[in-house]
């Protein structure tokens, strides 16, 4: 296997739809950090708000996309409240898209 890298796994995370908005996560500015670990990946993100109704949805959907990653042994998606997402975190595709930009 060759050397899994944070770029990878953004690409492969931007399958994952937040299905209220219709958004992929990265794009979304969900996605606060990745650590990458001889064949295990840490996720480090957030939802749009602390109620969202979605989490465990998304949460899971990271973690099975990212276990179909050829050599990935173990995920894990943490979900953080700190920085609180707000719509500047999005791309500037995605801000294009929801009317910010």
């Amino acid at each position: 296997m060759n050397q899994l890298t944070e770029l990878e796994v953004l690409q492969s995370l931007r399958d994952v739809i937040d299905p209220e908005l219709g958004y992929n996560i990265v794009d979304l500015g969900l996605i606060y950090g990745v650590t990458i670990k001889d064949r295990q990946v840490l996720v480090v993100m957030t939802m749009t708000t602390p109620g969202c109704p979605a989490a465990n949805y998304i949460e899971q959907g990271a973690r099975e996309r990212l276990l179909r990653i050829d050599g990935i042994k173990d995920v894990q998606v943490d979900v953080v409240w700190s920085p609180v997402w707000d719509p500047s975190m999005m791309s500037a595709d995605a801000k294009v898209y929801f009317g910010f930009a």
